[in-house]
């Protein structure tokens, strides 16, 4: 199976910035586990274009961390759509970070979001994940399912659809889901996306609060297909150290 490291670099890049992926591209060609994993990096809107078709070539695939719920073109003030994010070279998108749903996307939106973004050729990293509150009321699952439920749908292409569970609560906070809680989790959500898709469950990544230390914690977890990783993703040494313990 395929492991995903994709990094979100949320508000955070300018042009030099692309130093930082040359020497996580340089690291993936000497690597002798590459073939196992793809590293997949989110700069910011302003740095689509250029670092897209910088690494056209190269191992590290570009994606958006977020796309407006219209296809093509509107008279949306500073709205960015599938089309738009296609048409300068990235090939991944990022819809429903906890970010972004906290910020009013709601179902019909990120419903509309995943569809543009699928009949545009982009390939989507779905984002699901229960807040503080609702974890505590022993919530998660319901949550969970209602978010997938709501979206995805099967007539969607799942080869096109990465899943990343992202808890709210430990975006960020340092705190983490046990392992036997994220294994029954990530089981469960797999369950539901195979109910939908009838067939195998598109990859499940996990997020929150990853770094290189803990993330040999998650390797016995064979249910994760990787992970989607913030803040650790800014820097091209804890980024390589999260794939190298993994690999270890």
């Amino acid at each position: 199976m395929m492991r995903y490291f994709i990094g979100n670099w949320k508000m955070f890049g300018v042009p030099k910035s692309i130093n930082i992926l040359n020497k996580i591209n340089l690291f993936h060609s000497r690597d002798k586990n590459r073939n196992k994993y793809r590293i997949i990096i989110t700069p910011p809107f302003t740095l689509l274009e250029t670092y897209s078709k910088y690494f056209k070539n190269k191992k590290i695939s570009i994606g958006s961390q977020n796309c407006y719920q219209k296809e093509q073109f509107s008279s949306n003030t500073a709205a960015i759509s599938p089309y738009m994010i296609k048409s300068v070279g990235a090939t991944y998108t990022i819809v429903g970070h906890s970010d972004n749903r906290s910020e009013g996307d709601t179902n019909k939106m990120l419903k509309d979001k995943v569809n543009f973004s699928l009949k545009n050729n982009l390939k989507v990293i779905f984002c699901i994940g229960e807040n503080k509150q609702e974890k505590k009321n022993k919530k998660t699952l319901a949550v969970l399912k209602k978010q997938i439920t709501n979206v995805l749908s099967k007539k969607l292409n799942k080869k096109n659809i990465i899943v990343a569970y992202e808890p709210v609560w430990s975006i960020g906070t340092g705190e983490l889901p046990s392992a036997d809680e994220l294994k029954k989790t990530t089981i469960f959500i797999k369950k539901i996306l195979k109910g939908i898709f009838k067939q195998k469950s598109p990859a499940v990544l996990y997020g929150g609060s990853v770094d290189g230390k803990n993330v040999e914690s998650f390797k016995k977890i064979k249910e994760i297909d990787g992970f989607l990783i913030g803040g650790a993703s800014k820097s091209s040494k804890k980024f390589i150290d999260i794939i190298k313990n993994y690999y270890r």
